[in-house]
């Protein structure tokens, strides 16, 4: 895994969400309550870029079609999707935010 600076803290406040591309990743920020947590930005039922959709309470809505995944773990909660959204590690230095992103030679999740 290689910590990557994904953008200031100051772009997601709570209770937002934003889409960045990393390296070839496409990924979701989520802020729940001043706790960062970065996940996979695709849903993982059917390719469609989560930050497209909704972010209210503690989930995730992909726009497509109405799956919803739990911030915390990246469960879905409700169908079509069955499958967890990937979770990565989120550090906060100063005013970066940092995702702990799979190394190289992995296939991205685009």
């Amino acid at each position: 895994m290689v910590w990557v600076a994904v953008g200031p803290a100051s772009e997601v406040p709570p209770g937002r969400m934003k889409g960045y591309d990393v390296e070839g990743w496409h990924l979701i920020l989520v802020n729940l309550d001043g706790e960062f947590h970065a996940l996979s930005g695709i849903c993982t039922h059917a390719y469609s870029e989560l930050d497209k959709g909704f972010f209210a309470g503690e989930y995730v809505t992909c726009a497509l079609h109405l799956s919803q995944f739990e911030v915390r773990t990246g469960e879905p909660i409700s169908p079509p999707a069955t499958e967890p959204l990937p979770k990565y590690p989120v550090k906060v230095e100063g005013e970066t935010v940092y995702v702990d992103l799979p190394e190289a030679g992995r296939e991205p999740l685009k």
